[in-house]
Formats: C-alpha cells, sequence, structure tokens
C-alpha cells in the first residue's frame, strides 16, 4: 500500500470535541476501504494566510495514512461533502516522519522560549526597560 500524509483544515467555530469525531470519522472510513491510520497530530486552531469560505482561522489535523489508492479517494470524496471541513490536501510520500512533525516541533520550540521568563515591561531581554524607553513616572515630552 502506498504512505500519505494528510492534512485538513475544520471551520473555526468547530469545538475541539466535533474536530476529533471528524478525525475518527475519517479514519473509520479508510478501515473500512483496507487502509489505516499510523499516527494523528492535532495542530489546534491557527490563524489561516487568507479568508477561506469567510474563515480567517481554522482546525489543521495531520494523518498519516497507509492505504490504497481507492481509500484515499473515498476519504477526499467524503471531506468534499462535509461541511465543517474548509480544506484539505493530501501528500504521497515515500516514508512517515518518525517522531513529532515540523509543525509540533516549531510549536514546542516556541513553548520552550516562551517558559524562559517575562521580558519586562518594554520588551527588554534581561527583564530591563530598552535604552532610550521612558520609565513609569518620566517625563514623556521634555516636561520636568
Amino acid at each position: 500500500m502506498a504512505l500519505y500524509e494528510h492534512v485538513f483544515m475544520v471551520r473555526q467555530d468547530a469545538s475541539t470535541a466535533q474536530v476529533e469525531a471528524l478525525t475518527e470519522q475519517f479514519k473509520t472510513v479508510l478501515q473500512e476501504n483496507g487502509g489505516s491510520v499510523t499516527k494523528v497530530e492535532h495542530w489546534g486552531l491557527r490563524p489561516v494566510a487568507y479568508r477561506i469560505k469567510k474563515n480567517r482561522k481554522a482546525h489543521y489535523t495531520l494523518m498519516n495514512l497507509d492505504a490504497p489508492h481507492a481509500a484515499v479517494a473515498e476519504l477526499e470524496r467524503q471531506m468534499k461533502i462535509n461541511e465543517d471541513v474548509i480544506r484539505f490536501l493530501t501528500l504521497r510520500v515515500e516514508d512517515h516522519e518518525t517522531g513529532p512533525s515540523a509543525m509540533m516541533r516549531a510549536r514546542s520550540s516556541r513553548e520552550e522560549r516562551d517558559d524562559r521568563g517575562p521580558r519586562g515591561p518594554r520588551g527588554g531581554r534581561d527583564g530591563a526597560p530598552r535604552e532610550g524607553a521612558p520609565r513609569d513616572g518620566a517625563a514623556r515630552d521634555g516636561a520636568p
């Protein structure tokens, strides 16, 4: 069987539970047609580059598939029918990535950066105000 990476986007006003239910529904469609899902990653609610069907954000989900073409074609047909799915993309790959995808690695590195501590009131890296930034209580327009 062929290996695929499949990403789909669900409208922004759907709940996380609805997204997970859709994922289970699509996994069932694949299994009924002789395929399997090896990995599922929920990337969460993210902004889109441009409006898609009046949505500015979407819930993204990645599925690694091991399925025949007929199963993938049925999956895509089901997604076209579903009103909650606003976009999807299926790519054939030589082999699946082991471990987290690039999106999940970027998210974890961003969370590590955020855990380093506050950057201060004016964005200084060491917590001190930037040079030339007005201090609290200091005159801002040259008045004493």
